[in-house]
């Protein structure tokens, strides 16, 4: 079959720039740790919309806290022959507050590198590239907290650099999020749903974003479990 050099400008080079016929920026699963005290510390993994969360929380003081979030996604769409791999890190560290017994105020602030392999394939070519993310943000959370129930409600702002070769595009998004956990104080059982909206509806590198933040996952207490 015969394929025009004119008409494989006009497929490709689209896909390549930045990928906008796939999803350009995964956002992660929040973590809301919603401290109580100096020591505790936090270990949770996550799965949904995308992909795999690991998180390490950690209350370095009775205010500070610290936030270790990575997120992998393998194979995350093979829709029309797009298939992408995602690899993401973050650091966060944070100031958390008791406004009484149950309630909790926190906010975040964090910097994050990433990268997404890409495949596309047709019946013509196969097209591969390399997107490299980072990623500035704060987020906020306002929530109660018990030995059996944590739930809470978070806003998050996050600026997007996605930069292939020379190219690079910047996106700005705020992503409103529930969380809800369940268990005992040792171990909870963790769902969030939320949105992830883009601020520049008129930017097109974005606009196949992933709109949504699903997860479900398990937490586990380990300064409760052992007493530390």
């Amino acid at each position: 079959m015969k394929m025009h050099i004119p008409n494989l400008f006009i497929y490709v080079i689209p896909c390549i720039l930045l990928n906008s016929c796939t999803s350009a920026y995964v956002p992660n699963t929040i973590n809301t740790p919603l401290f109580n005290e100096k020591g505790e510390i936090q270990v949770a993994i996550h799965s949904g919309t995308s992909g795999l969360d690991p998180q390490l929380s950690y209350a370095i003081t009775n205010h500070i806290g610290l936030q270790l979030n990575g997120n992998y996604f393998m194979n995350a769409s093979n829709v029309s022959g797009k298939i992408f791999d995602h690899y993401y890190a973050e650091i966060a560290p944070g100031y958390y507050s008791k406004i009484n017994s149950i309630f909790r105020f926190e906010t975040y602030g964090g910097f994050g590198l990433g990268k997404m392999e890409v495949e596309r394939e047709n019946e013509l070519w196969d097209v591969n590239t390399d997107i490299n993310l980072n990623r500035i943000f704060i987020q906020s959370s306002i929530g109660l907290t018990n030995d059996i129930v944590d739930t809470s409600f978070t806003t998050r702002f996050a600026v997007v650099n996605l930069n292939q070769n020379s190219v690079k595009r910047t996106g700005l998004f705020i992503e409103p999020v529930l969380t809800t956990k369940v268990g005992y104080k040792y171990v909870k059982a963790v769902f969030q749903f939320g949105f992830s909206f883009d601020l520049d509806t008129n930017n097109i590198y974005f606009r196949n974003s992933q709109p949504l933040l699903l997860s479900i996952g398990i937490q586990i207490n380990p300064h409760k479990i052992f007493n530390l």
